[in-house]
């Protein structure tokens, strides 16, 4: 049942090989290990005929240096709802809250729409080269953010809003992608992926602490941002990419080719674009991806203006991150019993009905109750996403395309809808109930679209209930 099919992916350490002597498994084959456990036996091999397995030394190495890269990336946005608190109290006091909100906006729809390039790029064999010149990109932002001053808005857009979201863009996509060539198992990988997303969590839980304590301490604003710029420059730098390997050998040329002939990029994403799932996955995505900011954005300063204990909330974003923590990691568990797309739509359909209960949170307990569920939900939706588009690959070899894409859809959301939040709220009079049912609406709508690409996937994968 295998037939010899081009893999490609990206490796500094082995010379360019010619495209008769790379190997991969047919796509029937990549989407049979979607299935059941008896699939799974069927692994793609590399560029020596080799069969790829999942693990080994430099594949758990590589798992420790992607989760710092998600702990200083993604994770030093999830802490931006410190510094919407922090602007729009004091450092920006002279823009409302929806211009503000802008800045992270900006920030993540940079980090995940880099993606449409940044994804091509890693299936060509750039990893290395993107990592690199990303994280020196956030070191440097971060750098002269610090320079920024009290009420120059435009400062803090450029060097936080664009750059920083630059940087961690070019190292978003690849570092999560390039653990699939690593776990080649779709639930392996799923688990795999579910445990480097909690890096982000952590870092959502770590940054809030540090900053809140640094800004409103005797350091300050411009020494907070460089004691926080220096510590996310040595864990990359020293740590997480000297542990980063690749696994395939590097392919010269743009085009990806099967047994079939070569098909180019723009063949490629009109044939994604051609499947009703995907689309639909990308729809859920972004939608229930718009509504889940507005609680990362803005729970420190809902917390605030209530009239909550003010040591108690700087700590709510934390405990929602800390939530995140374990929603993140224990999908990868569930998922080979569950089924990665049953679990990607209880953890939506819970995110929709946790942002309507904010209604009813007025109290410190409240906020502690929706924290950590809204943490939890949140968190196992976004590690659920790189693994579902996947597991619709029909080979490895468009997994940075699928994965970039669709995040590019999803920046583009968040670019959108945490202005809205903002712009809903008001600076002058603060009215929750309008940013709430605005995201609450989102994530709901988008859980019915993962409900038809489930319905989808099982009707073409010709799967159970299990999927």
């Amino acid at each position: 049942m295998q037939e010899e099919k081009e893999f490609i992916g990206g490796d500094t350490n082995k010379t360019d090989v010619s495209e008769s002597s790379v190997t991969r498994s047919t796509s029937d084959d990549f989407e049979a290990n979607a299935g059941e456990d008896a699939n799974e036996k069927v692994l793609p091999v590399d560029g020596n005929g080799n069969e790829v397995v999942d693990g080994g030394f430099w594949a758990w190495a590589t798992v420790f240096g992607v989760w710092i890269v998600q702990f200083t990336g993604f994770g030093y946005t999830n802490a931006f709802g410190v510094y919407q608190d922090f602007y729009v109290r004091d450092f920006l006091s002279n823009k409302s809250s929806s211009q503000i909100s802008w800045i992270g906006s900006v920030q993540v729809f940079l980090m995940m729409s880099s993606g449409i390039i940044t994804g091509r790029l890693f299936d060509k064999g750039y990893f290395h080269r993107l990592m690199w010149i990303g994280s020196a990109l956030v070191v440097f932002s971060l750098f002269m953010l610090s320079l920024a001053k009290p009420g120059k808005y435009y400062q803090i857009l450029l060097s936080q809003g664009i750059a920083f979201g630059i940087g961690s863009g070019m190292t978003y996509v690849p570092s999560v992608a390039v653990l699939a060539q690593h776990f080649p198992s779709p639930h392996k990988r799923a688990l795999v992926m579910t445990l480097v997303a909690s890096g982000s969590s952590l870092g959502g839980v770590v940054h809030p602490i540090m900053l809140n304590n640094l800004f409103h301490g005797s350091t300050g604003f411009a020494n907070g941002v460089r004691a926080s710029a220096g510590m996310i420059g040595g864990l990359l730098f020293l740590v997480a990419l000297p542990l980063m390997r690749t696994k395939y050998p590097k392919v010269t040329g743009a085009p990806t080719t099967t047994n079939t002939g070569a098909v180019n990029s723009k063949a490629m994403v009109a044939k994604f674009f051609r499947e009703p799932v995907y689309i639909a996955c990308i729809f859920g995505m972004v939608l229930v991806m718009s509504g889940l900011f507005f609680p990362i954005f803005y729970i420190q300063l809902d917390a605030v203006q209530r009239g909550l204990n003010s040591t108690f909330s700087f700590y709510s974003l934390t405990i929602l991150n800390v939530a995140s923590i374990v929603g993140r990691v224990l999908p990868g568990f569930l998922a080979k019993k569950v089924g990665i797309v049953n679990l990607v739509l209880v953890f939506a359909a819970g995110c929709a009905a946790l942002l309507f209960s904010l209604f009813g949170v007025k109290t410190v307990g409240g906020v502690v109750a929706f924290a950590i569920l809204f943490g939890f939900f949140s968190g196992g939706f976004v590690s659920l996403l790189p693994p579902t588009m996947a597991l619709q690959a029909d080979s490895p070899a468009e997994i940075g395309a699928r994965i970039g894409i669709a995040f590019s859809f999803v920046g583009l959301g968040v670019l959108i809808s945490t202005p809205v939040d903002g712009a809903l709220l008001t600076k002058d009079k603060f009215l929750w109930w309008r940013p709430i049912v605005f995201s609450g609406v989102l994530s709901a709508v988008g859980t019915l679209f993962f409900l038809y690409a489930r319905y989808g996937l099982g009707q073409r994968k010709k799967a159970g209930w299990k999927l």
